[in-house]
Order: C-alpha cells, then structure tokens, then sequence
C-alpha cells in the first residue's frame, strides 16, 4: 500500500495551515475548531515549516506556558519530516516511528498534496489486513463467517 492511497481512504479533509507570523493562540484556535493535531506553515504559497502539538507544549515548557505573544515561527519545526505519494506506508510507519512524529506532510513533488497522521496510517494498514483476510477467508473452503 501507497500513500497516496492512504489519503485517499482519508478522504477529502482540508490542509490546514498558518502563517510563521502568526499567533501562537491563533494557530491553537484552529487546531481546536478543526479537531486537527498539526498545521502547516506557509509562506507565500510555500511550505516554510510544519506545527504540531507536540511542539507547542515543548514550547510551554520552554517558556513556562506563556504563550500569548508568540509567534508559530517561533515553535514550527523549520525542517519536517515528508513523504511523497509514492513511498510506501511501511515507509511512512517507519519513519514516524524513527523521527517520533504523529504527523507526516505529504509531497507530490514540491507541493503539499496533504497531511497524514500516525492514526490515519494504523487505518490505512488495519483496512488492508481486513481485505487480505477476507481474501484468505474465502480461499479456504467453508470457512465461517
């Protein structure tokens, strides 16, 4: 399985995305409104840097939770971890896993083509091994149902 066709079963959901000046506040607000755990950062149609969770509590911890003036600039990661449409999910599962990311940003080749979660790839996987089960299912005669 591909990529590509994980976000596919993801379906059609949104990129969202911020601005490296905007406010840290500004970007929670939209994470929280959207039920997302990561932003892209754009700049100029560009992708400049990627924001999640888990850096805006290391960011927390870093100032001790004063967060009102600051900026995503500030807390993005300046050099996220990607992936292309075509690398495979075993590959995307495992370099989440290496690089300790729940977010992975997709590329078609130097665009944003979407964003892929950790739950979005365990999914994906979990929807493969149903189908290759009930192939197996059905290759064994009288198997129950």
């Amino acid at each position: 399985m591909f990529i590509r066709e994980v976000l596919t079963i993801k379906g059609n959901s949104a990129n969202f995305a911020t601005r490296p000046d905007a406010l840290l506040a500004e970007a929670v607000k939209l994470m929280v409104d959207n039920d997302i755990g990561s932003l892209l950062v754009m700049l100029e149609g560009e992708l400049v840097g990627f924001i999640s969770e888990r850096d805006i509590l290391r960011g927390m911890h870093r100032l001790g939770c004063s967060l009102c003036d600051v900026t995503v600039g500030e807390f993005m990661e300046k050099e996220p971890v990607v992936a292309s449409l075509d690398d495979s999910v075993d590959y995307a599962r495992d370099v989440m896993t290496r690089s300790r990311v729940s977010h992975l940003i997709v590329l078609d080749g130097s665009q944003v083509a979407g964003v892929i979660s950790f739950h979005d790839v365990a999914r994906a996987c979990l929807k493969e091994a149903h189908f290759e089960n009930s192939l197996l299912k059905r290759y064994i005669k009288h198997w129950p149902e």
